[in-house]
């Protein structure tokens, strides 16, 4: 039985001849990759989303990554082709179009919350003043939160991964040097904005999105459930929302 060949043989091959073996050959090996992604965007999701649709948006995402790397840039391939994998099980969300319309405007009106009240304070809001604003318990609140935390997988999401695509909150790719840049400044202004968030918040973000941690490990550091800790991103990530569209990104 011989032995299995390298997939450095694979990528030289590519390199050299765009060799569609080869790229069916890396595709496959990395593939992994792409159930991993997946299944971290997906582990929020109701169970109505099927996890096989992520998977196969994904797969686009991986194979404009083999298609795109360059070794030269001096980065690892996976570094490189995760945020294109999230980005297009990102488009694949939206074009389930899956969230219900109750859902959403729930969302918006957190988010509205989150600006008058901010802007009232001149502070972040605490749970319980959102709740008496929204005119529902506390407890009814963090319900919310938990119906919510299906809305905040997408176009911000992306924003803050270093490495993304450019993309503008709304999901289009831009398609002129222009809106490459402005989406450069909305990307500076997220994480400026983060750092802004209430200490929690803000450390949750930090050990999602530049640690790679899964909401149940963040749980783990934290001492909380992962329900709590998806409760706490959702807040933070709704916040963010608020502050953008207060500086008229949307």
């Amino acid at each position: 039985m011989s032995a299995p060949v390298d997939i450095s043989h694979w990528w030289e091959k590519w390199f050299e001849s765009r060799d569609q073996v080869a790229r069916d050959r890396i595709i496959e090996h990395y593939s992994p990759l792409v159930k991993f992604v997946a299944g971290r965007v997906g582990a929020g999701l109701p169970s109505s989303v099927d996890s096989g649709d992520l998977v196969s948006a994904g797969v686009f995402g991986l194979i404009d990554a083999v298609e795109r790397f360059d070794p030269e840039r001096g980065v690892k391939f996976e570094t490189f082709a995760v945020p294109r994998i999230r980005g297009a099980v990102f488009d694949g969300l939206r074009s389930l179009d899956w969230v219900p319309r109750s859902v959403r405007s729930r969302a918006r009106e957190v988010e509205a919350a989150f600006s008058e009240l901010e802007a009232k304070f001149g502070r972040a809001p605490t749970d319980e003043e959102i709740a008496g604003h929204l005119k529902i318990s506390a407890t009814e609140f963090q319900k919310w939160l938990v119906a919510i935390a299906s809305t905040t997988v997408g176009p911000l999401d992306r924003a803050l991964v270093a490495g993304a695509e450019p993309r503008s909150l709304a999901g289009e790719t831009p398609d002129s040097p222009s809106a490459v840049v402005e989406e450069s400044e909305v990307r500076r202004l997220v994480r400026q904005e983060v750092r802004r968030l209430p200490e929690r918040e803000k450390l949750v973000m930090s050990l999602y999105y530049d640690e790679g941690l899964t909401l149940a490990e963040i749980g783990s550091v934290l001492g909380v459930t992962e329900s709590r800790v998806s409760q706490i991103h959702t807040k933070a990530v709704l916040h963010l929302r608020a502050r953008l569209a207060a500086s008229g990104i949307s």
